[in-house]
């Protein structure tokens, strides 16, 4: 797919050139302002006038008619040198791929010095290359009849650069492992309920473990009656579908110490339970997994990478359903933990199943948690679409997520659970805690209950309902599943690995 060289690709004999251009002076990268001057300066004229745009994410196309070696040149529009961020960067990339992919275009070769600036580096631009390709061309195959022919895909990627080609390389592949991890987690939420049900889960989680030698854990609905597991039990009453409780151990350390505990919900369908959805609100519940492809994805990148530090992976699989065995409010449910919960609301069992998979991740010795889950309408309310709400413990450990969230290109914002929010969660007259204490602050709310089952190990809980999915297609993807957090997580996860070995 990658392939690196380094030469000056402006002097090459090659179909395709793609080349960043910066505004506000318009600037040709140092390859091309070599070339230009066999043009006599046509190039930057051409820049000037307009016809070559240096406006962020813009891509012009010029046909040399043979007065230079490349054949085309496309120029990437990345705007003013000193404003260009990665996450821009990354745009940019996506909207060049996506424009090669559009016209068919199979082999390209790309300049990297053109896309280096004094913040971003050769290898960080590399990066930011290799992610944006997987993520921009990502398409859901679904289930159509196609007759026509299929879009030509982007089969190789020349890059050329001056700099070391091991490391530039190695920057590739972290890049492309990232994205394709993403994808991986988009796919899964793309799926619909009927093919994907808890038991594909644990298959897909097993497929997994057999290829990065995961240790692998299914519990069937016997054993979890066994462990007591009466949360994640009462959601699948209702079901004919059997529930799981998947787990997933990458060991990077010699010991079994310092472990991150990735926990993401696996609701596959969510029609409400007995407090039913409307006709309109049920349509999508697909993608009631989304926290739970998020780790899978995670633990993708995480099994390519190998980063030197110990994670186990939990997620409670099941969907909601109505049936005479179906639970219903006002029951009263014991969860693994001991704790009893009053069901106020069916169709707040995200949280339910959260809390088996919290208490089972520690019993599985997780010393740090994150949660991922779409659990409430109320953070789309809150953060509306573009941020994931997050909600914790332990400041310190919230910032690690931050950090890395913040390098992931995934933006969260954190909302408050203050000892007023614990006393609604808490103030059930007849059971230890209640699942639904009403509509005010119900992100706050749900994030509340599941810190309940936490307890005093450190832990962010990330509320991803409002971006999971996206309604319209973007510079790094097309509409529906985004594989949200998916890279948040293999990043923390390789943060954290490298902070503990310094």
């Amino acid at each position: 797919m990658f392939i690196v060289k380094n030469e000056n690709p402006s002097v090459l004999s090659i179909p395709v050139l793609a080349t960043g251009v910066f505004g506000q002076p318009v600037t040709l990268s140092a390859n091309l302002s070599e070339g230009d001057k066999l043009l006599n300066g046509k190039l930057q004229e051409l820049a000037k006038s307009g016809d070559v745009s240096a406006k962020k994410k813009q891509i012009s196309h010029l046909h040399t008619l043979g007065l230079l070696k490349p054949e085309r040149l496309v120029f990437v529009g990345l705007g003013r040198q000193k404003e260009l961020s990665f996450d821009s960067l990354k745009e940019a990339f996506g909207a060049l791929f996506q424009d090669m992919e559009n016209r068919g275009w199979t082999h390209i070769a790309i300049d990297l010095e053109s896309f280096l600036t004094e913040t971003i580096t050769p290898e960080e631009a590399a990066f930011a290359l290799s992610e944006a390709y997987s993520l921009s061309t990502y398409q859901f195959e679904g289930y159509k009849k196609r007759k026509n022919e299929q879009p030509r895909q982007i089969e190789e990627i020349t890059v050329y650069t001056e700099n070391d080609r091991a490391s530039i390389e190695s920057a590739l592949f972290v890049g492309h492992t990232y994205g394709k991890g993403t994808n991986s987690a988009r796919n899964l939420v793309n799926l619909p309920g009927n093919m994907l049900t808890a038991t594909d889960m644990a298959n897909y989680a097993q497929g997994l473990a057999e290829k990065y030698q995961f240790e692998c854990e299914i519990l069937e609905k016997s054993e979890m009656e066994e462990l007591g597991m009466g949360a994640l039990l009462a959601v699948n009453q209702g079901s004919t579908e059997p529930p799981k409780m998947i787990v997933l151990k990458y060991q990077g350390k010699e010991k079994w110490t310092d472990v991150i505990g990735l926990v993401g919900k696996g609701i596959t369908f969510d029609t409400g339970g007995y407090s039913i959805k409307t006709k309109a609100g049920i349509v999508g519940m697909k993608t009631d997994m989304g926290g739970a492809a998020a780790v899978l994805g995670a633990m993708e990148i995480i099994g390519e990478l190998k980063p030197e530090q110990n994670v186990v992976a939990v997620i409670p699989s099941t969907d909601n359903m109505i049936s005479g065995n179906a639970f219903k409010p006002d029951d009263v449910i014991v969860s693994m933990s001991g704790k009893t919960i009053e069901v106020l609301n069916t169709d707040a069992e995200g949280r339910l199943v959260l809390a088996d998979a919290i208490t089972y991740a520690k019993h599985h010795g997780a010393n740090y948690l994150v949660d991922v889950a779409t659990l409430t309408g109320g953070v789309i309310t809150a953060l509306g679409v573009e941020m994931t709400g997050a909600m914790t413990n332990d400041e310190s450990w919230f910032e690690e997520v931050l950090l890395a969230s913040e390098e992931a290109g995934e933006p969260m914002w954190r909302l408050p659970i203050t000892e007023k929010d614990k006393a609604r969660v808490r103030g059930s007259k007849i059971a230890d805690l209640n699942n639904s204490p009403g509509s005010e602050g119900h992100a706050i709310m749900g994030g509340a209950f599941v810190g309940e089952f936490a307890e005093d190990t450190p832990w962010v809980h990330l509320d991803i309902a409002g971006t999971a999915t996206r309604r319209s297609a973007f510079e790094l993807g097309p509409a529906g599943a985004t594989g949200v957090m998916a890279r948040t997580l293999a990043t923390l996860v390789e943060r954290f690995g490298l902070e503990e070995t310094d």
